[in-house]
């Protein structure tokens, strides 16, 4: 009876030890201070992406045009309850800049464009709905 008491109070002190620290990605990533996405250098980042894969693939949209004339705004808008961090915003850019042609020419389609998941950083909840 001695040795299990000995072996529970051992398991227990390891569990505590190895247990008892923050998960991974309570603070951030490798040690780093999560930080909000800043919306207007986001928005002009992929306002530009946008323009040079459009250029690239040959998309010439209403949404291309736009992403290219410098006079426009950028079409990217968060929710007033959206709040994205930092590095949310650099893994849609780059999944917009590995997106296949195809793939991108559904991004800018006037009629029904599409959103890549990475860039779905906050799901809309339709009117009456719960979160």
């Amino acid at each position: 009876m001695r040795i299990a008491r000995r072996t529970v109070v051992l398991t227990a002190a390891v569990a505590l030890v190895f247990g008892a620290g923050p998960t991974v990605g309570d603070v951030g990533a490798c040690g780093t201070t999560a930080t909000d996405l800043d919306e207007s250098v986001f928005a002009s980042e992929k306002k530009g992406l946008d323009c040079r894969r459009c250029h690239d693939c040959a998309i010439s949209t209403s949404r291309c045009m736009s992403a290219c004339d410098p006079r426009q705004p950028s079409d990217f808008f968060l929710p007033t309850t959206c709040h994205p961090l930092a590095h949310d915003g650099d893994v849609c850019l780059h999944a917009l800049e590995s997106a296949s042609c195809s793939d991108y020419a559904g991004y800018e389609d006037d009629l029904a464009p599409t959103t890549p998941s990475e860039c779905d950083f906050c799901l809309l909840v339709p009117d009456g709905g719960t979160e």
